[in-house]
């Protein structure tokens, strides 16, 4: 029975080219830089830097080698841990932000995604972890989806 959890594990790494084991037993997802171009690609965008995409949305602001060490300034009262990324749109509609914990139980994510910013291009947005883990963060604009795996850590703690 210990070795259906490894087999998961192990076809979620082959399933994710831009995942890596580093986080330990978390599949985080590796930013990279988003392209620039004129073909629908983003342009420069908050977090263009540290992005994962796939040509319909692009998230930007991931944490290096896909892990949040959050220090006191993330830390909310309630104990969540709040991260801010940066998304590009290059589908029309509002951009709408789910979440679950992979390595355990959780309440849910909490996501923030302000009006104002039009129906394509870049789209500020806020997330609140309840806990620290392994989180799959999901962005959907219409059929349009992206996913990422990050692992949220308390800074100083094991």
């Amino acid at each position: 029975m210990r070795l259906l959890p490894v087999l998961a594990l192990a076809a979620a790494l082959l399933s994710c080219p831009a995942c890596s084991s580093r986080a330990g037993d978390c599949p985080v997802t590796l930013p990279g830089a988003a392209p620039t171009s004129s073909n629908g690609t983003p342009g420069p965008f908050f977090g263009r830097e540290s992005s994962y995409g796939n040509g319909s949305l692009w998230v930007g602001g991931l944490a290096p080698g896909g892990v949040i060490e959050a220090d006191a300034a993330l830390v909310q009262p309630d104990g969540s841990i709040s991260m801010k990324y940066g998304w590009w749109r290059g589908v029309a509609g509002k951009l709408e932000i789910s979440g679950r914990r992979l390595d355990g139980p959780a309440g849910p994510l909490r996501s923030e995604v302000p009006d104002g910013y039009g129906e394509t291009g870049f789209q500020a947005t806020g997330v609140d972890f309840p806990v620290a883990g392994c989180w799959e963060v999901t962005g959907r604009v219409g059929s349009a989806g992206l996913s990422f795996i990050t692992l949220v850590t308390l800074a100083g703690k094991d």
